[in-house]
């Protein structure tokens, strides 16, 4: 072999080594998981230790042991973490304990073979945690580890059935070090995309399952305002119903009242069932996004939160400065719940302030729509106007925290907009900033 192809090949198994690291770490700074940066520095010492191991550059012997070392450190620590399932199977008879001693042999076989073949401490760490990862969770069906696993394996088997190892040194090609560098920095990328994805399933469903949850926090609050919206209307339908039997006893029902009568009371069971709808809506699941109009969806969270309004004896005031009929794309009942979480947090602060009030003003651009809620509530202590948007932060006695944590994350992530807050003279202000619908 050419030195220059030689120099070439070393060239690419760099190339490859120093792209997998900056992706695992541009991985770590966005996710935060271990498996990523150690996996990281693990790569950056196999890349030290093949530096040297190539004789290119003139790097101790000493450095390349230290480097072997805590690249072997480095594999333990990002495979506990990419570990899956659980190191110790549960064994509750002697057949079990048979089986699980002859997988756990062909493991250790395996692994060794593994080692003999690419003589490079680390990755046989990896390949063999990961192996038993798979071996005693057959059931779970882990397809990151999986994938690794599986390529690895169909590899080594290749190797061993045509002593392809033999066969590839006598023939003087590239040092078979090299491409296992390469080789398993191409396995991990694509087992890692596949971890990735299912990460980022598991935090979409957990992100619809606390956001189904927060509904749900004060429903007690939300049965009463259910009730105090029910009243009024089911009174009305109580004394049309009167007036109309006391005129039919009297016999002095005419054609002219009892269509207005049949109207009102028309009026006050369509106010029922829309009632009924905006309640329905709002707890059922996210549904596929849409273009609806902003003012529906205000409607609904102040239908939602009209009891508890007049009980504190609230003034709202909802003022368009734009079209009434502007609208977004997204879905409609997690803007209300938005919504709801900021009016909810002012009605609990506005309930001993005199004269309280809510405003409403919507604006918009010819890109974007802007939605402000303003109180007269006093406004925030400048300690916590930063914090209000953290998960679990809460100054109220019982609150939960996550109403407006959940708030900040659906408009950035569902209406890719965003949400801020600051203190006015008289209260608090929030704004939403949404994209406008074409």
């Amino acid at each position: 072999m050419s030195e220059i192809n030689l120099i070439l090949f070393y060239g690419i198994t760099f190339g490859i080594l120093i792209m997998t690291i900056v992706y695992t770490f541009i991985r770590y700074v966005y996710s935060k998981e271990i498996f990523y940066i150690s996996y990281c520095f693990m790569q950056i010492f196999s890349l030290i230790y093949i530096l040297s191991y190539s004789k290119l550059f003139e790097i101790s012997s000493f450095i390349q042991e230290i480097a072997l070392v805590i690249a072997s450190l480095s594999a333990v620590l990002f495979a506990i973490n990419y570990y899956e399932g659980k190191f110790f199977p549960k064994i509750t008879n002697y057949k079990e304990l048979i089986i699980n001693t002859l997988l756990l042999n062909v493991v250790i076989l395996t692994a060794f073979y593994h080692y003999i073949l690419f003589e490079y401490l680390p990755y046989t760490i990896i390949y063999a945690i990961l192996f038993i990862s798979i071996i005693f969770n057959l059931k779970q069906g882990f397809k990151p580890t999986l994938i690794y696993v599986i390529g690895w394996s169909i590899f080594c088997i290749l190797l061993f059935v045509f002593n392809f190892k033999d066969f590839y040194n006598q023939r003087g090609y590239f040092d078979l070090v090299l491409v296992v560098f390469a080789l398993e920095a191409m396995l991990f990328t694509t087992s890692i995309a596949y971890k990735y994805n299912d990460l980022k399933n598991k935090n979409e469903s957990f992100e619809k399952m606390i956001i189904q949850q927060s509904k749900f926090v004060k429903s007690g609050e939300m049965i009463a305002n259910i009730t105090h919206q029910f009243r009024q209307p089911l009174n009305n339908i109580s004394y049309i119903l009167m007036n109309l039997k006391k005129k039919f006893e009297n016999k002095n029902l005419d054609e002219i009242y009892f269509d207005k009568k049949v109207e009102q009371l028309n009026s006050q069971v369509l106010f029922l069932s829309k009632t009924i709808d905006d309640f329905k809506e709002f707890y059922t699941k996210s549904k596929e996004k849409e273009i609806f109009m902003v003012k529906d969806a205000i409607n609904n969270s102040i239908t939602i939160l009209s009891a508890d309004l007049k009980t504190h004896n609230i003034e709202l005031e909802i003022s368009f400065e734009t079209f009434e009929d502007i609208k977004i794309f997204g879905v409609k009942s997690e803007l209300s719940q938005v919504l709801i979480a900021i009016i909810s947090n002012s009605i609990d602060v506005l309930k001993n302030i005199k004269n309280p009030k809510i405003k409403i003003n919507i604006f918009s651009s010819s890109a974007e729509v802007n939605i402000c809620i303003l109180d007269n509530g006093g406004g925030i202590k400048l300690k916590n106007i930063k914090k209000i948007f953290e998960p679990y932060f809460s100054t109220k006695e019982e609150g939960t925290g996550i109403g407006l944590y959940l708030s900040k994350m659906i408009i950035e992530e569902s209406f890719a907009g965003k949400i801020l807050v600051e203190n006015k003279k008289e209260g608090v202000l929030f704004s939403l900033f949404i994209e406008k619908a074409l």
